[in-house]
């Protein structure tokens, strides 16, 4: 039940509790990125995170696979993120398949698509194994804590934004609630890499307000992987109506339910799917929890005796944070549509590419908010275009790009929406990241004013 009353908050003053170049809300992929740019370029830099973890949907959200960063053979997410799964591959928490299997043939796909390594996009049968990888969320935990703190990042957690600071039109930091109160935390630049656009709407920046389908993601263990797989590829006929069924209990699942981890018997599931929820409402949050686990719960009864290697089957664990992928978009200097990504569109201020689309410096910029920068799914796009272009590798490019922008800016003496971009670009690809400044062969070219 929702009322109209209001209450008044008693006044007072908010301790300072932190100050530095750069300020970086949300501690997930992006923001990691944002920050740990940020200061290998020279800047202080504050990290604030709401949770106990870094990492975000890809840890606390346990979206498990590092997709969307390869156009054909060609690697087009690189910098950090190269990075990090490089990290988590010496520790042995991280599965990527070897340039000699990105082909499509039918016995490499069988050996790879449980791992979720594979062109999801592709109309080739099978689809072609690409450059992506399988990863265990403690592993993104413990190398998103190492490379920020070998950066030399402020890191603070359990701080929950609360509000943006404005004055004259620009962000001068925001307000945390945390266990000490609410405490102010000042800089000179502020990113935005909350997923939900929190800062900047706060801020009064213009934006959009969406939903697509959200996503209880569990890990369940004791599971005989072989045996399953060979169940999938040995009696067809029977996996085809058990599969079916499975997705039927769960009421939302992506074609292939459950998918390999480095973990050996642990596997987990994108699902169930839940549609018609917003990602800011309280009430919808917590319905979503709710029925996630009745899903879950029915699922693993009725897997169990329909499913060989799963017998044994049990919740390892419910992802922490519920899979939001759609919330508030915001509306910035430029708005990406879905024709820009779905024709390959180029932009000559291009700071991150995706699989094979690009983003202009514009789409991270609000148009009428000042020293804000945004980076992450949230970025200035259509409902349509964010659909197709929010995958986690393509949200830390941006997030890079944008702690490099800021660096540049502070540099320079200028304004973000001031920045040379050409310097940025230059500064990303020295710093072995993928700008998207030279356009690939199957590139369009953009019409807009620039």
């Amino acid at each position: 039940m929702t009322t109209s009353q209001t209450i008044d908050e008693p006044g007072g003053k908010v301790p300072v509790a932190a100050e530095a170049d750069l300020v970086v809300v949300g501690g997930g992929p992006a923001g990691i990125s944002a920050a740990v740019a940020g200061a290998r370029n020279g800047l202080s830099v504050i990290l604030l995170e709401r949770y106990a973890y870094l990492g975000g949907l890809a840890s606390g959200g346990m979206v498990l696979v590092l997709d969307d960063m390869c156009n054909g053979p060609e690697v087009t997410v690189r910098g950090l993120c190269t990075e990090l799964i490089d990290r988590m591959t010496k520790m042995g928490l991280c599965v990527t398949p070897p340039e000699a299997d990105w082909i499509s043939d039918d016995v490499k796909f069988q050996q790879w698509a449980r791992w979720g390594v594979y062109n999801f996009h592709s109309h080739e049968k099978p689809q072609p194994i690409c450059y992506a990888s399988a990863f265990d969320p403690d592993g993104f935990k413990r190398a998103s804590n190492d490379m920020i703190a070998e950066a030399g990042v402020n890191l603070r957690m359990h701080s929950w934004f609360s509000r943006a600071i404005v004055e004259d039109g620009a962000v001068k930091g925001v307000i945390c609630d945390t266990k000490a109160g609410r405490q102010a935390v000042l800089g000179k630049i502020t990113i935005d890499a909350t997923g939900d656009l929190d800062v900047a709407a706060s801020a009064g920046a213009a934006y959009s307000h969406g939903n697509f389908i959200v996503t209880t993601v569990f890990r369940l263990g004791g599971v005989d992987t072989d045996a399953a797989e060979r169940f999938e590829y040995e009696e067809p006929d029977a996996f085809a109506i058990v599969d079916r069924e499975a997705k039927r209990i769960m009421g939302g699942s992506w074609e292939r339910w459950w998918l390999k981890t480095p973990l050996p018997g642990i596997v987990w599931c994108n699902c169930p799917h839940m549609a018609g929820l917003d990602g800011t409402s309280v009430e919808d949050l917590t319905k979503a929890d709710f029925k996630g686990r009745e899903r879950i719960a029915a699922l693993v009864a009725y897997i169990r005796g329909k499913v060989p290697g799963f017998e044994n089957a049990f919740v390892v664990d419910v992802a922490p944070q519920i899979g939001v992928r759609t919330s508030r978009l915001l509306e910035g200097a430029y708005v990406m549509s879905k024709e820009d990504v779905a024709s390959r569109r180029h932009f000559s201020d291009s700071v991150a590419r995706g699989r094979d689309y690009y983003y202009p410096y514009r789409s991270l910029l609000p148009k009428d908010v000042s020293q804000l920068l945004v980076a992450g799914r949230h970025y200035s796009s259509t409902a349509a275009a964010q659909r197709i272009s929010r995958e986690i590798p393509p949200c830390m490019a941006m997030g890079e790009a944008t702690g490099i922008a800021a660096a540049v800016a502070l540099d320079q003496g200028v304004t973000v929406d001031k920045v040379d971009i050409a310097r940025v670009q230059r500064l990303l690809r020295e710093q072995g990241a993928d700008p998207g400044d030279q356009p690939a062969a199957n590139a369009s070219f953009s019409i807009a004013a620039e």
